[in-house]
């Protein structure tokens, strides 16, 4: 969820229940994130610290998804005088922070590795190509995807990297993937022989292997799973045996992007990611999960004249006999 808040607000943020991240869109540019993290890094720029141990740890490395999310929030407020446009926007950037950190290396080591393995170089250029998001017809995400839960698997954090986490930096370290760490051409390979065995071209596009089916139509999905930073948090399970992933049962769910554009009512886009019914019969059991399959929104009305204007008005008049 975003919001845009204001100080006091925002200082009270670590006290929020739901995974959110808040922004004041004025002159000044107080704003916090979090994301199924600890509080400390609430705002990067004025880390939290004192409060109790049940709200995290301080001092300590975070998530990607944390880093990926600061990154992007703090991007934001200091671009300033925000709209709800850019919010939805944001929602659906799809950027993968492993991929921005990694990605480069990996492509660069596994042209060392084609030296050895000709069968490889197909592999390294659908690497190299990659956009570094998770979007439905990003190629070349699946098989970075499929490599990267493998390697942080195989390989303790404190190894991964190079450039080792520091307290003063912590959003932007570690950094540097260690090609030479043993576990990195086993897990490469080994997502390489996934796809293969499953039957998916290594440059195949993300939402044909990641999708729900509703209505007996398969609805691609894009996002990605939280260890590649995605903002857009999507959890598929993969099926070795089916083929590839089974359908999206977990991940982003009651989505909104609320704002005030100096009226007296609220600007809101909502999403229901998994759709109004879980009965397969109602005609809402598909609606918003195909909207948000498409990246649409649906307008909340909250000012008589709003809901006026909605073309799904419907005015039925009861009268006493």
């Amino acid at each position: 969820m975003v919001y845009p808040i204001d100080a006091e607000q925002c200082a009270g943020a670590l006290r929020l229940t739901t995974p959110t991240r808040c922004l004041r869109v004025a002159t000044t540019r107080y704003h916090a994130e979090n994301s199924n993290d600890s509080a400390w890094l609430t705002n990067a720029d004025r880390p939290l610290t004192g409060y109790e141990r049940v709200f995290g740890s301080v001092a300590t490395p975070r998530s990607l998804r944390t880093r990926g999310a600061v990154e992007d929030v703090s991007a934001m407020a200091e671009r300033g005088r925000l709209t709800v446009g850019d919010l939805q926007r944001q929602q659906f950037a799809n950027r993968a922070p492993a991929g921005d950190l990694a990605a480069a290396d990996t492509a660069k080591a596994c042209t060392a590795l084609a030296a050895d393995r000709p069968d490889l170089k197909d592999v390294c250029e659908v690497l190299g190509r990659w956009d570094r998001t998770v979007d439905s017809d990003s190629r070349g995400a699946l098989l970075f995807d499929r490599f990267w839960r493998r390697l942080v698997a195989s390989v303790p954090a404190a190894q991964l990297w190079k450039v080792p986490f520091s307290p003063a930096d912590p959003v932007r370290t570690p950094h540097t993937l260690d090609t030479a760490v043993p576990g990195f051409a086993t897990a490469l390979t080994g997502a390489v022989e996934e796809l293969r065995a499953a039957g998916i071209a290594l440059d195949a596009p993300l939402g044909e292997h990641q999708f729900v089916v509703r209505g007996g139509k398969r609805l691609p999905i894009h996002g990605g799973t939280e260890s590649l930073g995605i903002w857009n948090k999507i959890e598929p399970v993969w099926n070795a045996a089916g083929g590839g992933y089974t359908e999206v049962t977990a991940g982003s769910s009651h989505i909104q992007a609320v704002g005030w554009d100096g009226g007296r009512c609220p600007v809101a886009r909502t999403l229901l990611a998994y759709a109004q019914s879980s009965n397969p019969a109602s005609p809402h059991s598909s609606d918003q999960t195909g909207l948000y399959s498409g990246e649409r929104w649906v307008t909340s009305r909250f000012c008589e004249k709003d809901i006026l204007r909605s073309p799904e008005l419907r005015v039925e008049r009861v009268r006493e006999r």
